[in-house]
């Protein structure tokens, strides 16, 4: 009851929320409690239809990017069927060894599962280099048009600890960072709520 209480108070002063988030979450957790992804999307869709509600002309979430790190990236994870589950609540766009699956409708949510920020770009040059890419049109634009990964996360969460990976090194490099000192497992709703606070808080620079 203390908890719905201060998620009611967290929720009434929300007015403003990333609109493209990622979560950082480790393999670990993710064996500790698969189906816990399904909820934590469940919440952050809930949270921004309550705040389009309130404020109309404010964006709602418009995607979430979920990393999975995996010391070997190669195996097929027993917790694979728990990522499908998000299909029946959203678009869930799932990377895995080297697949691509889309299913579902709704927001889109793309998962990877091991996939690092240098393999994006490495594959990305590896791409441009099949279609013949001269070196005189390789800028930023370019290299955006061939990541894996096409938004820019306004927000990332990573949860356990302060420690980052390289996945969307690309993209991130002007995210705003909340680290939650607690393991995925362990997340509630008004956790998420406090780190949305966080960001509303915040002053995005983009590096100025």
């Amino acid at each position: 009851m203390l908890y719905r209480f201060y998620e009611w108070q967290i929720t009434r002063y929300l007015e403003r929320i990333p609109r493209f988030l990622c979560f950082m979450i480790s393999e670990e957790n993710m064996r500790e409690d698969p189906h816990k992804l399904a909820q934590v999307i469940t919440w952050c869709t809930e949270i921004s239809a309550d705040v389009v509600h309130r404020f109309p002309d404010r964006p709602g979430i418009e995607s979430i990017t979920v990393h999975i790190s995996t010391a070997n990236p190669q195996y097929i994870p027993k917790y694979l069927p728990a990522i499908r589950n998000v299909a029946k609540i959203a678009h869930l766009i799932l990377h895995y060894k080297d697949q691509t699956e889309d299913a579902g409708f709704g927001i889109p949510i793309a998962i990877a599962v091991g996939k690092s920020g240098r393999e994006e770009i490495i594959d990305a040059i590896r791409n441009m280099a099949k279609d013949s890419v001269v070196p005189e049109q390789v800028d930023e634009h370019k290299i955006e048009q061939y990541l894996t990964f096409q938004h820019t996360p306004d927000f990332v969460i990573k949860t356990g600890g302060s420690h980052l990976v390289d996945f969307l090194i690309w993209q991130s490099v002007y995210s705003e960072l909340f680290f939650l000192d607690l393991n995925w497992e362990n997340l509630r709703k008004v956790d998420i709520l406090r780190s949305f606070r966080d960001y509303q808080a915040r002053i995005r620079r983009f590096g100025a």
